[in-house]
């Protein structure tokens, strides 16, 4: 256990990566905070002293996951040329899915608390599906100038229809999908990028 008074270097996504090993081996309700922080190894009290409560923990894990899933997006267009469009989205999509495993978003779904610091998080300008959902339509455009995408496509339509699937799979999937939600993501694009 790290010594009491001592900086823990990356504090938070220490307790969020602990949090998520929590819910995925034992379940949404065996989530507490001493659960956290034992799968951590800090002090019990650590979760506290950081987040007014658990509601706000889950909260924070939440919106920092859809954060790093928009930065990701983002770095679609550093891929605009390279591998193929399909690849290139279906890369992003299965970044996504794992960002956000189904238990840990069942956890903010059902907690109602949690629930409403994620909404007022989103509703305050924190990255969310739209902001996903620019990023890809923005790469979507500058493969369509680099001619790897038909001029005619319909770059929002597209990346609309891919961020809902998402957002649907997100959602509905249970805990060791992962295969079948490749196959659905995979089977999605090809319809939409032949449109």
């Amino acid at each position: 256990m790290s010594p009491r008074g001592v900086a823990i270097p990356d504090l938070r996504e220490r307790l969020f990566a602990a949090a998520e090993r929590v819910v995925a081996r034992d379940g949404a309700a065996a989530l507490t905070s001493r659960a956290v922080t034992a799968e951590a190894d800090c002090a019990k009290g650590v979760l506290h002293t950081h987040f007014a409560g658990l509601d706000e923990f889950v909260a924070e894990l939440v919106l920092d996951r859809f954060a790093r899933s928009a930065r990701q997006a983002e770095a679609l267009q550093a891929r605009v040329g390279q591998a193929t469009v399909a690849e290139n989205l279906q890369g992003v999509v299965l970044d996504l899915l794992d960002s956000l495993p189904p238990a840990v978003v069942g956890l903010a779904m059902t907690r109602p608390a949690a629930a409403l610091r994620t909404r007022e998080g989103f509703e305050s300008g924190a990255p969310a599906f739209d902001a996903i959902q620019q990023a890809v339509t923005a790469y979507l455009q500058a493969e369509q100038r680099g001619g790897r995408l038909p001029a005619d496509a319909d770059a929002s339509a597209i990346a609309l229809a891919l961020v809902g699937t998402t957002h649907h799979l997100l959602m509905t999937r249970s805990p060791g999908q992962g295969e079948n939600t490749e196959t659905t993501t995979r089977r999605l694009l090809a319809v939409l990028l032949t449109c």
